[in-house]
């Protein structure tokens, strides 16, 4: 089954070197693998000691980074390397301030995972959520480096518990210990034989903790909101945008939106301004050399703000009375609630977030409302508007479960470290 696999990876190289050619996403997938290996070794020496952490992208990265930064605390002389999988991870945080070598991991073969494990030696590894990769597995056990899984989720339907999911199976004998999210995770581990299992919780919980000690003002979105009731959208994809631009366009004027689509490409930026009818502007319109003063001092008469950036919708979320988070109108659904969560905000969502553990229970504890169509959105939108108290009492739901879930990054570091 090994050769097999090897020889899928070896023809997925080349397919991905075809499609290079015509997506600037594969085109970054395979450029940015190029230059790995000479990365490592003008980066890594023999002499020093290595944790390598591997993410699938840029929401892996986030739910590691509590124990990331915990780590490097800890062991301030040892070396942190981080690799990502995909372009929308890499391409975001590879510059960031935690790791002393930030990559791309090369393509699974067992060339790849040799060289890759010769350069780094990590001490130990640890992998963020999901994505098993057999030949790096296989090394990691063959050397011996203690590897660990962390915040991991396993559903039913998951090739490792199926009939014919004996390969991957075996290659989940490579980890030494797996902190998973919930009992359902644990349980199927456990009926495959693995009792090296421990219900650790997810550490995004620990992350979004911490945003609450961080400095989360911005001058601008406090003058543009000047304590008018705000709803912030966030991750908003086209599906969710024509529901909630028929919501704006109908909205008393006293009603501020704050918009932060998931896609800011400057076409569909711009068809979603001339979309509303209400007075709006564009962060980048804010931002540049060329706005006139007058333009920044009337930001309060805008009713719309479109953040047309990236990096700051964690802070916009504090200014947040009502939160709305896109990706729930379709695949793979809806992107991360917890973040307005922390700030006590009350939610709204769309129908997709069946995958996702904390969505689920938040809607099941009524911190979250769950919409389908134009009619339940415009519903949950005018019962918060309107209704106060059930703000407060959504709001103090959301912020309760953020607390009471936290301390998974304890959990896993006094097991490891």
């Amino acid at each position: 089954m090994l050769f097999i696999y090897n020889l899928i990876v070896l023809f997925a190289s080349q397919i991905l070197r075809v499609l290079a050619l015509f997506s600037p996403k594969m085109k970054l997938f395979v450029a940015g693998r190029k230059s790995v290996f000479f990365t490592l070794k003008n980066n890594i020496h023999a002499e020093d000691k290595v944790f390598w952490f591997h993410a699938a992208s840029l929401g892996e990265y986030e739910q590691g980074l509590p124990v990331i930064e915990n780590v490097k605390a800890q062991f301030p002389n040892h070396k942190i390397v981080i690799t990502f999988f995909s372009p929308s991870g890499y391409e975001v945080r590879k510059n960031n301030a935690i790791a002393d070598v930030t990559v791309y991991l090369p393509l699974d073969s067992k060339a790849n995972a040799k060289q890759f494990l010769d350069l780094v030696h990590p001490e130990k590894v640890f992998f963020i959520k999901y994505e098993f990769w057999p030949n790096y597995l296989n090394q990691l056990k063959e050397r011996n480096i203690s590897t660990y899984l962390i915040s991991g989720i396993f559903r039913e339907n998951q090739v490792f518990f199926k009939w014919y999911g004996g390969f991957y199976r075996k290659a989940l004998k490579s980890f030494n210990y797996f902190f998973v999210q919930n009992e359902k995770s644990k349980t199927l581990l456990q009926s495959i034989g693995f009792t090296n299992v421990k219900v650790s919780g997810d550490t995004r919980f620990d992350r979004v903790v911490a945003i609450l000690e961080k400095d989360n003002t911005l001058d601008f979105i406090e003058q543009f909101k000047n304590n008018q009731t705000t709803i912030v959208i966030g991750s908003s994809w086209p599906k969710d945008e024509e529901l909630l631009v028929n919501f704006i366009n109908q909205a008393a004027e006293h009603v501020k939106f704050i918009l932060a689509p998931h896609n800011i490409k400057s076409e569909q930026i711009q068809n979603l301004k001339q979309s509303i009818t209400k007075p709006t502007i564009l962060f980048s319109e804010y931002s540049s050399s060329n706005v006139e003063t007058r333009l920044i001092a009337s930001l309060q008469d805008y009713n719309v703000f479109i953040i047309d950036t990236i990096g700051i919708l964690t802070k916009i979320y504090s200014y947040a009375d009502i939160a709305y988070v896109g990706g729930g109108f379709g695949n793979p659904g809806v992107h991360n609630i917890l973040e307005p969560a922390t700030f006590g905000i009350p939610i709204v969502i769309g129908s997709n977030y069946s995958h996702f553990a904390e969505a689920t229970a938040l809607v099941g504890l009524e911190g979250c409302i769950s919409v389908k169509n134009q009619t339940e959105l415009n519903e949950a939108f005018d019962l918060l508007l309107q209704n106060e108290d059930e703000r407060y009492e959504k709001g103090h739901i959301c912020s309760t479960f953020v607390q009471m879930n936290k301390g998974a990054t304890a959990s896993i570091l006094k097991a490891v470290v």
